[in-house]
C-alpha cells in the first residue's frame, strides 16, 4: 500500500489503535521504550524503516542519506545511552533535505531550540547538550538493521509515530492491520458516545453478565467476554 495512502488514514488513527491491531493479527507489538517522546508535542510520523547504528560519527547517517526513500524514518541506534547525544540541528536538517519523514532516536538529541525550528519530527528519549565524546569502530550491517529497545528493526518495517510514543509495524501486514486499527477506532468512538450520552461502559459491555460468567467459570477472562460481545477496549 502506498505511504501516502496510510498517512491519510493515520491522520484518523494513534499508534494506540495500531498496536491494539497488533494484538488482534497475532502480532508482536514493537513499541519504543517508553521514554521516546517527539521533540515538539503533537509530533506525528510515518515512513518506512531507514536504519542507522551510531558509533560516535554522523558518517553513518549521511551514508544513509544517500539511498533513502522518499519519506523514509531515520531509525538511530545509539544503545539507549543517555550519557551523549548523537543527533544534531544538522542531521535533522540533512534528513529533511533528503526528503525523510521524520527521525527516531534510541538515545538523546541535542540542539532542541533548532530543531523545534526546523520542523521534521524528531522522537528521542530526551536531550542532552554534549555530543560524542569518542568514536568506536563501525558495525557491520550498521545500515541494514536498528535496534531499539528489545527490538531489531529493518527497511521492511514501517515506523509510527505520535504522542503515546513510537510503534513498529511489518510494512507488509500494513493495510491489513490499518483496517483492523479503523475498526477498533470506530467502536470505541461509538462506546465513548454512548457514555457520553448517560450509558456507563459497564453497561455496554454487559459486566455483570462477564462477572456471573466468571463466577461459574474462574478461567474466564474478560478479553474473551468482550470479543463475545463486540467490545474493543482492550484490544
Amino acid at each position: 500500500m502506498e505511504h501516502e495512502e496510510l498517512r491519510r488514514r493515520f491522520a484518523t488513527l494513534t499508534t494506540a489503535h495500531l498496536a491494539d491491531a497488533c494484538v488482534r493479527a497475532g502480532l508482536p507489538v514493537r513499541c519504543a521504550p517508553s521514554g521516546t517522546r517527539a521533540v515538539v508535542p503533537g509530533g506525528r510520523l510515518l515512513g518506512p524503516a531507514i536504519p542507522a547504528r551510531h558509533v560516535g560519527s554522523v558518517d553513518v547517517f549521511l551514508e544513509a542519506f544517500e539511498h533513502a526513500v522518499s519519506g523514509g524514518v531515520l531509525v538511530v541506534d545509539n544503545g539507549g545511552r543517555l550519557d551523549e547525544s548523537c543527533v544534531g540541528d544538522l542531521v535533522v536538517l540533512e534528513a529533511r533535505a533528503a526528503g525523510l519523514s521524520g527521525v527516531v532516536i534510541w538515545g538523546l538529541h541535542r540542539d532542541t531550540a533548532d530543531i523545534r525550528e526546523i520542523g521534521l519530527p524528531v522522537f528521542s528519549l530526551g536531550s542532552l547538550p554534549t555530543g560524542p565524546l569518542s568514536v568506536g569502530p563501525r558495525v557491520d550491517g550498521g545500515l541494514a538493521e536498528a535496534i531499539v529497545g528489545t527490538w531489531r528493526i529493518g527497511p521492511a518495517d514501517l515506523v509510527l509515530g505520535d504522542d503515546d510514543g513510537v510503534l513498529f509495524v511489518p510494512a507488509a501486514r500494513a493495510g491489513e492491520l490499518f483496517t483492523l486499527a479503523e475498526g477498533i477506532r470506530d467502536t470505541e468512538r461509538r462506546q465513548a458516545d454512548r457514555i457520553r450520552t448517560g450509558e456507563s461502559l459497564r453497561e455496554q459491555v454487559r459486566f455483570a453478565d462477564f462477572l456471573v460468567a466468571r463466577e461459574a467459570d474462574p478461567a474466564r477472562t474478560f478479553r474473551a467476554h468482550l470479543r463475545s460481545v463486540g467490545g474493543a477496549i482492550e484490544e
